[in-house]
């Protein structure tokens, strides 16, 4: 099944074939199956009964586990060809686990807590689509380093929780990603955390939602990498404010982190947007100096 997922993530079945959690026709181990080389997709919990019959499907390229528990999680290191693999609720010190999977080109790691450390993923060659949500241990993502094939990569929080990211050096050295997705997350690093972005020649995308960042760190992004699709919505740059209009007062909502809002029927309104205006260029007139050192 073609996956159609739009949203805040947008269209992005050039990087995924894994089926969205909503509307995932996947198989049953505790139904009877007739033909096992017709499975492809499974979905595996801790209340299925007859979980081990996953090794009774030679075709099986993609399974998701909801809520597994530990046999079926170093079951699943058993499965070398697998392509596809989301878990989700799962409390593990390690992810070792996952060194084997050596054909994985899509993961999924959801409310996985317990484990600090994301290096056993370098064992993945393959890997070329990520989705990190809710990691509650880690903080340092430097376990990253050196996927040389990775192209998509999601790190979010949830509305509730922030995910901590201690800084983006790791990002140099991931060559070939397009897309850098964040979300409902917090950036330990000082400005400008983003320099290692200069590095990744083939970004295509940035996508960070307004109002998550410090005005400095859009600023310097939109100079590092001008030409790229920014924001959520398929925009080419972040504006640097935009109306409000879901009451009758008139406001514009600003860029940048804690900036706030400016109320447009008020006298200095228009001083205030010149201000903020004049503020930004020269946080890019900042970043340019700062680039032309790197």
């Amino acid at each position: 099944m073609k996956q159609e997922s739009e949203g805040l993530l947008g269209k992005i079945d050039h990087y995924w074939k894994m089926i969205p959690t909503h509307h995932t026709p996947s198989y049953s181990v505790d139904k009877e199956i007739h033909d096992g080389r017709a499975v492809k997709v499974l979905t595996l919990s801790k209340h299925h009964q007859n979980w081990e019959r996953l090794f009774e499907y030679p075709n099986l390229e993609e399974i998701n586990l909801d809520q597994p528990n530990p046999e079926q999680i170093q079951a699943i290191s058993e499965m070398r060809s697998l392509k596809r693999l989301r878990i989700k609720s799962f409390r593990a010190k390690d992810i070792e686990f996952m060194a084997s999977l050596t054909a994985l080109e899509e993961l999924s790691l959801e409310y996985v807590s317990g484990f600090s450390d994301l290096s056993p993923l370098r064992n993945l060659p393959k890997l070329k689509a990520l989705h990190l949500e809710n990691l509650r241990k880690v903080s340092h993502f430097d376990g990253l380093r050196g996927i040389k094939n990775l192209k998509y990569l999601h790190m979010s929080g949830t509305l509730d929780w922030k995910q901590p990211i201690e800084d983006f050096a790791f990002l140099k050295e991931l060559p070939e990603l397009e897309i850098l997705s964040l979300m409902f997350f917090t950036l330990k690093a000082s400005f400008p955390a983003f320099k290692s972005v200069l590095r990744l020649e083939k970004l295509l995308e940035i996508r960070i939602p307004r109002g998550t960042l410090d005005t400095s760190e859009y600023a310097f992004l939109e100079v590092a990498k001008p030409e790229l699709i920014k924001g959520f919505e398929n925009e080419t740059s972040w504006p640097l404010y935009i109306n409000i209009d879901y009451t009758d007062q008139g406001y514009v909502s600003l860029l940048g982190k804690g900036d706030g809002r400016i109320k447009l029927n008020q006298p200095d309104a228009n001083k205030k947007l010149e201000a903020y205006t004049k503020k930004y260029e020269e946080y890019k007139q900042e970043s340019r100096k700062i680039i032309q050192q790197f």
